[in-house]
């Protein structure tokens, strides 16, 4: 059985937002909160992170795609992006993360 990749969004301390792609959430959001994820999240100033929002698809290329996609967006877009997905504003610690399958349709 083929693994899923996902494309993931985390919300930061600082209130930015990181986009993505892993084929494991948690230990994802595990590494990024530990200092050990992207370079853009091991600043103590961006930690903890909260991962907000995953889409699964059936392929790396796929979830890459949706990544690079989103980073494209405008913040207001992102915005506009995640409440089209489920994603509640304003966005809160202890909401559980929004997790949406993409992909080719069965």
């Amino acid at each position: 059985m083929a693994q899923n990749s996902y494309f993931y969004v985390l919300w930061c301390r600082d209130h930015s937002f990181y986009a993505g792609y892993t084929t494991d959430l948690k230990r994802r959001e595990l590494e990024h909160n530990e200092g050990i994820g992207a370079k853009y999240t091991r600043p103590a100033y961006r930690r903890p992170l909260k991962m907000i929002y995953a889409e699964t698809f059936d392929s790396r290329s796929e979830a890459m795609k949706a990544e690079a996609a989103f980073k494209k967006l405008s913040r207001p877009q992102k915005e506009a992006y995640l409440r089209e997905n489920d994603v509640i504003f304003p966005l809160s610690k202890k909401r559980d993360c929004v997790i949406k399958k993409r992909g080719k349709k069965r």
